[in-house]
C-alpha cells in the first residue's frame, strides 16, 4: 500500500488534499472574512472595480487584490452565488503549498519518501486547512512564498545561473506580497535566509548573494506596483486607510510576547510529532540528515520569534509557521517508520503507542458518539451516508490500533491520514444535512420569495451595515445617517441590531416627506445557528423598514 502512494508522490498530495476539502467545501457558514473578500470580488465583477478594489461600494485597499482576481475568475465560472467555486482557490493554494513542501525538500537532499511525509503533514496540519474556510489572503500569500523559496534554493545550490528559477522567485515573490503585502517576506522569507545562510553559509557565495538581492527588487517592485498605482490614483484614501492598518499593529489585538509559544498546536492531528521533532537534543543524532534538520529547525523558531516581536497577534497570523514545522516533524516521522521495530527503550516507544492509541480511540470514540446522537436526538436527521462514513471511521480505528501493535509506523501514517478524510467526511455529511438549525432564519431571497420584500426598490443602511448582510443582499447596501438623505419615491432602510430601537421611535415622524410606514419591521438573521449558539451574532441581525413619500 505504501508503494502506492510513494510512486506518485505529487499526485498524492493533490489527490490528498482534494478528497479531504472539495466534497464539503460549501457546508460552512461563510464568516465575517470571508463576507468581507467575497463581496469585493463581486463588485470586481458587478461593478468592474478591479484595480481600485472595493467593498459596499467604499474604497477597500487594507488588501492586495490577487487572491480576489482568483477568487473572482473562479465566480465567473461557478457562479457569484456559489460558495463552493469562491473557496476553490485557496484549495489549490493548499495544493500548490504542500507540491513546494515536497520540492524544496526533494532539493534540500531528502529522500522521496521523506519529502512526502513532509508535504503530506503540510496540507493535513489544523490550521492549514481551517484557514480555507476563514479566507483570510494568508495562504496566497505564504503558498507564493514558498514557490519563491524553492527558486531561491535552486540559485543557492546551482553551480551556474539559472535565469528560469530566478524568474520563478521574482513571481513567487511578487506574487505574494500582491497577496497580502510584505506579511509573508517578514514571516517566512527572512527566517528562511537567515536559517539558510547560518546553516548552510559554506555552499553560498557572495555572488549568488548579490543575484538574490537583485531577485527580491524585482519581486518586491512587482508586488508593491499595485500600491503604487492605487497610491497615485486615489492618495487621500489610500493614506487614510495605510495609517489605521499601520496603527493597528501596535494597538490592535496586543498580546504578550510568549503569546504564540504553543505553535506546535496549531498543527492539530500532528501536536505530539511536532513537539517531539523541535527536541534537538534527542533528535540529532537520530534523523537522516542532520544539517537540513538544524535549518528546518532554526527556520520554525525564528519564525516565531519574529512574529512574536509584532505586538498585534491572532492565531492565524501563524500560519506561516507550520510550513517549517511540517519538513522539521517529517525528520521525527521519517525516524519512526525507519526504526520503531528496533527500538527497545519504553521512553522512545511509549510516545508513540500513546499518541497514535489515542487517535485510534478517538476515531472510534466520534464514530460512537454520531451513532449515540441519532438515537437520542430526535430532532436530529442522521442522512444514509454518515452512517457509511462512521462505519469506515471505526474500521479505521481499529486497523490503526492493529497496526500500531504491529510496529508497522508507515501504515499508521497512512491509516491516520485516511481517518482524517473520513472523520471529515462524517462530520461534513451530519453538517449538510444541518446547514441551517436556526428557526428565525431569513435572508433577502427568502423574504423576496414569500412577496413581503419588493423587488426594484433600493435598499440603504441605517448609522452602518456589516459584511454578512452585505453579502446576503447580493449587492451594494449605501449606509446613511440622517432618514433626509434620499432622493427616492421610496426604498428600504435596514437597521442593525444594536440602532432598530433608535429608528423605531422615528417611524412615526415624517422626514422631507417620506414616513416609515412599516408596522412591524422584518426581521432580516442570517445566523445559521439559532439564538443560544456561540456561532450566533447580532450584527448577522438587521431590521428592514419600508419608506414612502
Amino acid at each position: 500500500m505504501i508503494d502506492i502512494y510513494k510512486k506518485r508522490p505529487i499526485l498524492t498530495i493533490i489527490t490528498l488534499v482534494a478528497l479531504l476539502l472539495l466534497p464539503f467545501l460549501d457546508v460552512m457558514e461563510v464568516t465575517i472574512m470571508e463576507a468581507r473578500n467575497f463581496i469585493t470580488a463581486r463588485e470586481m465583477l458587478t461593478d468592474d472595480h478591479w484595480i481600485l478594489t472595493t467593498m459596499n461600494g467604499e474604497a477597500r485597499y487594507q488588501k492586495p487584490p490577487l487572491p480576489t482576481w482568483l477568487t473572482a475568475i473562479s465566480a465567473m465560472l461557478f457562479g457569484v452565488k456559489s460558495i463552493w467555486g469562491l473557496r476553490l482557490p485557496a484549495v489549490l493554494m493548499v495544493m500548490l503549498l504542500g507540491i513546494m513542501l515536497y520540492t524544496l525538500s526533494r532539493k534540500l537532499t531528502l529522500d522521496k519518501s521523506h519529502s512526502l511525509y513532509n508535504g503530506l503533514i503540510g496540507v493535513t496540519s489544523l490550521y492549514i486547512i481551517l484557514i480555507v474556510f476563514e479566507a483570510p489572503w494568508d495562504i496566497y500569500a505564504h503558498a507564493f512564498m514558498l514557490v519563491a523559496i524553492y527558486g531561491i534554493v535552486q540559485l543557492f545550490k546551482n553551480d551556474t545561473i539559472s535565469w528560469g528559477y530566478g524568474l520563478l522567485a521574482v513571481l513567487g515573490i511578487g506574487c505574494s506580497v500582491l497577496s497580502k503585502g510584505p506579511v509573508s517576506a517578514y514571516a517566512l522569507l527572512l527566517p528562511f535566509l537567515i536559517s539558510y545562510g547560518i546553516i548552510f553559509r559554506k555552499s553560498t557565495t557572495t555572488k549568488k548573494w548579490v543575484l538574490f538581492v537583485g531577485v527580491l527588487i524585482v519581486g518586491l517592485v512587482i508586488g508593491f506596483s499595485w500600491y503604487l498605482y492605487v497610491r497615485y490614483a486615489d492618495p487621500e484614501t489610500f493614506a487614510a486607510i495605510a495609517s489605521k492598518e499601520t496603527g493597528n499593529w501596535t494597538s490592535y489585538n496586543v498580546r504578550p510576547f510568549y503569546y504564540y509559544w504553543s505553535f506546535f498546536t496549531q498543527s492539530g492531528l500532528w501536536t505530539v510529532p511536532a513537539f517531539i521533532g523541535l527536541l534537538y537534543p534527542y533528535l540529532k543524532t537520530r534523523v537522516s540528515n542532520l544539517k537540513v534538520y538544524q535549518f528546518t529547525l532554526l527556520w520554525t523558531l525564528l519564525v516565531v520569534v519574529l512574529l512574536s516581536v509584532i505586538p498585534e497577534k491572532k492565531s492565524r497570523y501563524l500560519m506561516p509557521v507550520l510550513i517549517p514545522l511540517a519538513m522539521n516533524t517529517g525528520f521525527y516521522i521519517e525516524y519512526l517508520i525507519r526504526r520503531f521495530k528496533e527500538l527497545k527503550d519504553k521512553r522512545e516507544t511509549i510516545p508513540v503507542y500513546f499518541f497514535f492509541g489515542i487517535l485510534g480511540l478517538a476515531f472510534i470514540g466520534i464514530a460512537i458518539a454520531i451513532i449515540y446522537l441519532s438515537l437520542t436526538e430526535t430532532t436530529m436527521r442522521i442522512p444514509v451516508i454518515t452512517y457509511f462514513f462512521v462505519g469506515v471511521l471505526v474500521s479505521i480505528g481499529v486497523l490503526l490500533c492493529m497496526r500500531l501493535y504491529q510496529k508497522s509506523i508507515g501504515h499508521v501514517l497512512i491509516i491516520t491520514i485516511i481517518g482524517l478524510i473520513m472523520l471529515v467526511y462524517s462530520a461534513g455529511s451530519l453538517r449538510k444535512q444541518h446547514m441551517i438549525t436556526n428557526p428565525a432564519y431569513a435572508n433577502f431571497e427568502m423574504l423576496q420569495e414569500k412577496g413581503v420584500l419588493e423587488k426594484g426598490i433600493p435598499y440603504y443602511s441605517y448609522q452602518r451595515t456589516t459584511p454578512e448582510i452585505i453579502w446576503s443582499k447580493g449587492g451594494t447596501i449605501p449606509v446613511i445617517y440622517h432618514l433626509n438623505d434620499i432622493e427616492e419615491d421610496a426604498f428600504y432602510i435596514i437597521a442593525p441590531h444594536e440602532y432598530e430601537h433608535e429608528l423605531t421611535l422615528k417611524k412615526n415622524q415624517n422626514t422631507k416627506g417620506y414616513t416609515v410606514v412599516t408596522k412591524t419591521p422584518l426581521r432580516i438573521d442570517v445566523n445559521a445557528e439559532p439564538s443560544d449558539a456561540r456561532s450566533h451574532k447580532d450584527r448577522k441581525i438587521g431590521y428592514v423598514y419600508k419608506l414612502v413619500k
